[in-house]
């Protein structure tokens, strides 16, 4: 019963959003292929924390000869800041969003159901929430095998609104620029890599916000802001692939 409350809790975010979002499309994709593309972003999510922790050692191992090749005007504290940034940014924000993009990139741009420009960036979302799920199942793990389900609903509850969110918008709005990039082909690899760079700048930004920033305020507004204005962005994202699905397949 304990290990049933545990995969419910870990799942229910990503499944409340994936509802959510599926609504969204006026020709619904596949069970099969919503199922299939989500179980690929939980396998994914492994891998990625393995390659995230070989990045962390990397970069601690790394920052010593920095500060040695900078000398005095390089403290100890600078060490620790710098350490902070590379994780936040390239350790995770950039291994998650690059490893959820391979997901689709793989298994979606040639299968014969992509077939409208919003399909690949519900298949981006898709594939988000199940890599996001693996990430609150891990998160749970210490509570097992005494779940207390207060702290569970809480740190649940916390994630739905936003970290599975951030992952959602994120990888959303990359699914925005690869859904453009086909319908503006000369454009293709520069719409792809400033949805990919913009997504990461954003995730790491809000984990640096939540980690890192020292005024207590700042922890809370600046990741409002910035999921609230992903979500406008994502929406309006969606209204106009919408539209252009009654006249534009993709080729």
């Amino acid at each position: 019963m304990i290990y049933f409350l545990y995969i419910l809790f870990g799942l229910a975010p990503s499944v409340i959003w994936l509802l959510f979002y599926l609504r969204k499309d006026s020709h619904p994709e596949s069970n099969r292929m919503i199922l299939k593309i989500f179980s690929y972003g939980m396998l994914v999510a492994l891998p990625a924390a393995l390659v995230e922790m070989g990045i962390f050692e990397f970069f601690n191992k790394l920052i010593p000869f920095i500060s040695k090749w900078l000398g005095a005007n390089f403290s100890s504290n600078n060490n620790n800041d710098l350490i902070a940034i590379l994780n936040v940014f390239i350790g995770v924000a950039l291994i998650e969003e690059i490893i959820k993009y391979l997901v689709v990139k793989e298994k979606v741009l040639n299968h014969p159901e992509f077939d409208e420009p919003l399909d690949v960036m519900l298949y981006m979302i898709i594939a988000a929430l199940g890599f996001a799920a693996v990430e609150n199942l891990l998160i749970l793990f210490p509570l097992v095998p005494h779940f207390l389900i207060g702290q569970a609903l809480a740190i649940i509850s916390f994630r739905f609104i936003g970290a599975t969110f951030l992952h959602t918008l994120c990888s959303g709005l990359i699914g925005y620029f690869l859904a453009l990039s086909f319908l503006k082909s000369r454009r293709r690899t520069e719409l792809i890599l400033t949805g990919l760079g913009t997504a990461i700048i954003l995730h790491g930004f809000y984990n640096f916000s939540i980690m890192l920033m020292k005024k207590e305020e700042l922890r809370i507004i600046i990741p409002v802001i910035l999921l609230s204005g992903l979500a406008i962005f994502i929406s309006f994202g969606l209204k106009k692939l919408k539209k252009m699905g009654s006249y534009c397949k993709i080729k």
